[in-house]
């Protein structure tokens, strides 16, 4: 049994809120960095620009990427011949959270109870989804979530009648529905079976997959291909102004689901998908 002191934990995620929040993954980098190239007009241009002028700022002034350093997602991919001491395990992320974005001078933007609206003043509590497997390894990713884009998402219950080309059309009716509001060009993570929460659990994380790494599936890699080229024929473009960029990458996960339902849910991530990840 291997032991893990929780107060390594909690200093290894507050480490990974602030890299994640400034730093982007280097696939997503090189895709908003060559997205000017792809744009023909002057405005889509210019804002593609702008987006990798704001990443170099980021860097080099140890700046978040943007204003909405998000809601904290913690996957928690747990060994199950690990033993933690020292604590309680959601005590010590909500700690390292609180940590990273006070000492990383991060906005904090959650609330004690989502009608009376009280700010809890260090970003906590985090969203925790924890999944017990084999070895005696802890893999954890960090996943700021901002809200122009989370609240652009949408889940629909589909009947299993209902065909590939409908979630297709799901898919890039949710961009058509969101404009400009999720500060494309977007990032889109979907997910396709399970129940109600499990699909909604697929598409967030789908969006910490790496966007230069198609689905294993052919079928579903093809799939995602022709929502990422009927999106980006929408002419959204960068920032609502018009354009070939109005998303960057789609990525699905999927799993079994019930013979009477079909449960797809579209997550929107905006340009600054961010994720950071570490093992210990």
């Amino acid at each position: 049994m291997k032991e893990i002191d929780l107060k390594l934990l909690s200093g290894k995620i507050k480490e990974a809120c602030i890299k994640a929040n400034r730093v982007l993954p280097p696939d997503l980098e090189a895709i908003i960095r060559s997205g000017a190239q792809s744009e023909t007009g002057e405005p889509a241009r210019s804002v593609m620009n702008a987006l990798s002028e704001n990443l170099d700022a980021a860097l080099e002034m140890k700046l978040p990427v943007c204003q909405d350093t998000g809601m904290a997602v913690i996957f928690a991919e747990i060994g199950q011949d690990v033993r933690f001491v020292n604590g309680s395990f959601e005590d010590a992320v909500n700690e390292g959270v609180a940590a990273g974005y006070t000492e990383g001078l991060l906005r904090k933007s959650v609330v004690s109870d989502p009608l009376r609206r009280v700010n809890t003043g260090d970003n906590t509590p985090a969203v925790i989804h924890i999944r017990i497997v084999p070895g005696d390894r802890v893999k954890i990713t960090v996943a700021p979530k901002g809200f122009g884009s989370e609240n652009m998402s949408r889940i629909k219950m589909f009947t299993p009648s209902a065909t590939r080309e409908d979630i297709i059309d799901f898919a890039v009716e949710t961009v058509k529905v969101a404009g400009s509001n999720p500060c494309p060009p977007v990032v889109l993570g979907i997910g396709i079976g399970g129940d109600f929460e499990k699909c909604a659990l697929l598409a967030k994380k789908a969006l910490c997959r790496s966007v230069s790494a198609p689905n294993p599936d052919g079928y579903y890699a093809d799939m995602e291909k022709e929502i990422l080229e009927k999106v980006n024929a929408l002419d959204i473009g960068p920032q609502g102004f018009g354009g070939r960029n109005t998303a960057l990458a789609v990525m699905i996960e999927t799993y079994p689901t019930h013979i009477a339902g079909l449960p797809v849910a579209v997550n929107v991530g905006c340009h600054v998908t961010r994720h950071s990840s570490f093992e210990l």
